[in-house]
Formats: structure tokens, C-alpha cells, sequence
């Protein structure tokens, strides 16, 4: 008899089974606090109260927002890494959904990045999903011969973003591309299907999992024309101050008055 607040509901991944848990959660929750209207429209959808539903804009921007980033020295000094002329920041997940797209994704990945010269190549492991040993051994094998390529478990929010900000590009299938890379006006290449279905700005190209799609994509980053599209990028997830918003929200409702769900029907 605890009500359940929801961040982020209504939004679609529909390469991981992630997919299937967030509406399932959208379910058991009472009020639901979503990134755009887009997904507000969804979760009303799902037969949740239009009243309980709050478009507060994504919490990505806010943490961006707050944090003071570390210079290129200063990076280069706390990560023992080098810049280069060009600078690639990389995460690649698998694909929960296709376990095939996985291994072949990131091999194909890794066969483009190899041909890329005078550029510092930073990966970021995968998260816990299944099959991500394929992935981080793949990366480590790389990394272990190529000298301008560093790889790390966890760089903590301080370093990601302090990167994001330095760095040309971002490359992978991470919901970071599209939830935050937009804000720095950084170009995303998202590979293959796990984002698929989620909200992209200008700024995000999609590709195939194959070495002459990811080819093709590294090359538009650095295109004059792309980089102007860039500098006039939005963010689709909105603007900063979604927590007060939340906060502000929940001060003034009734909680008591939330456990009783009824089905909304459209």
C-alpha cells in the first residue's frame, strides 16, 4: 500500500528487454514522471490516469547541468590517457533481445575503428547485461594492441561527461548518445536495434551493425555540413529542472488517495 512513482515510463528500447519491464512497471506505479509528451501520450495509453501523468522533461540534462567538468589535462592526467587530433568516446552493450547481433555488432565495430588513424579511441565496457563478457573480452583483445586505445570499467559521471565535452563523437548503442550527447552538441552514432523506438535528435545517426555502415557514419561526424546541423541541435528530452518539478509535483498531491488504480480507458 506504498504509492510508486515512475521516472522516465512511456519511453521504447525495443532491442533489450528492457522493452516489456518499463510498461510492465508503468503498471505498478500510481504517478508517472516522463521525459516528453510523446511518452506521456504512451503511458496514458497503457490505461494509466491522464492527471497522474507529468511531462517534466528527462533527468539526463540535470545532471549535466550541475556538474563542473575536468579540462583536457586534467583528464589526461586522472585517466593516464592521451588526446589526439580526433577523439572517440565508444560503449557498446549487447543486445538483449539477439544475442548474434551482439558478437557480430561489436566485431564489426572494432574491424572500423581499427582503420582509423591519429585518433584516440576511449571505450567504456558494457553494462551487466547477458553476453557482455563477449564484449568486453573482444575490447580488451583490441585495446591491448592498439596504442591510442584506452578502455574502462566505470568512469564515473564526472569523467563520462567531462569526456562527452571533449570528444568529437560518441559511437555504440548506449541511451547516453541519445539522452545526453545531444546536450553538449556532440554527434551520435547509435549501431544497430537496442535504442530503437527512443526519441533522437538531429544530432544521432543511425547505422547498421556492419563495418561500411559504421564507416560511412564515423566520416558524416566529421562533415562540414553535419557539423553545422549540430550546433543547432536540441535535446528531445527537454530542458533542466526536472527534479524540482517532480518534487514540486508530489508535494501536492494526496498520496493517500492513489493506491485505488482504476483502468483509464481512451
Amino acid at each position: 500500500n506504498i504509492p510508486i512513482a515512475h521516472i522516465h515510463g512511456g519511453e521504447k528500447t525495443e532491442g533489450v528487454i528492457d522493452e516489456s519491464i518499463r510498461h510492465a512497471i508503468t503498471k505498478f506505479s500510481h504517478l508517472h514522471f516522463v521525459a516528453s509528451e510523446i511518452y506521456r501520450r504512451r503511458v496514458i495509453q497503457l490505461g494509466e490516469n491522464p492527471k497522474n501523468v507529468f511531462n517534466v522533461g528527462g533527468l539526463g540534462v540535470d545532471a549535466i547541468n550541475q556538474l563542473k567538468f575536468l579540462n583536457k589535462f586534467e583528464i589526461e592526467k586522472k585517466l593516464n590517457i592521451k588526446f589526439r587530433k580526433k577523439n572517440l568516446l565508444i560503449t557498446y552493450h549487447p543486445e538483449t533481445l539477439n544475442n548474434k547481433l551482439s558478437n557480430i555488432g561489436i566485431s564489426e565495430l572494432l574491424k572500423s575503428l581499427h582503420k582509423i588513424k591519429d585518433t584516440t579511441l576511449i571505450f567504456t565496457l558494457p553494462n551487466a547485461d547477458q553476453n557482455n563478457q563477449i564484449i568486453i573480452n573482444k575490447i580488451i583483445d583490441f585495446v591491448s594492441n592498439n596504442p591510442t586505445a584506452y578502455a574502462f570499467g566505470s568512469l564515473g559521471q564526472v569523467n563520462y561527461f567531462s569526456l562527452l565535452k571533449i570528444c568529437d563523437g560518441v559511437i555504440g548503442n548506449s541511451s547516453s548518445g541519445l539522452l545526453e550527447a545531444p546536450s553538449f552538441k556532440k554527434p551520435t552514432i547509435n549501431i544497430g536495434n537496442r535504442q530503437t523506438g527512443r526519441l533522437k535528435a538531429k544530432s544521432v545517426i543511425d547505422c547498421e551493425p556492419r563495418e561500411k555502415s559504421i564507416d560511412e557514419s564515423i566520416k558524416k561526424i566529421y562533415d562540414e555540413d553535419f557539423q553545422r546541423i549540430i550546433k543547432n541541435t536540441k535535446n528531445p528530452y527537454g530542458e533542466p529542472g526536472a527534479p524540482e518539478r517532480i518534487i514540486d509535483i508530489i508535494k501536492q498531491i494526496d498520496l493517500k488517495n492513489l493506491i485505488n488504480k482504476s483502468f483509464y480507458d481512451l
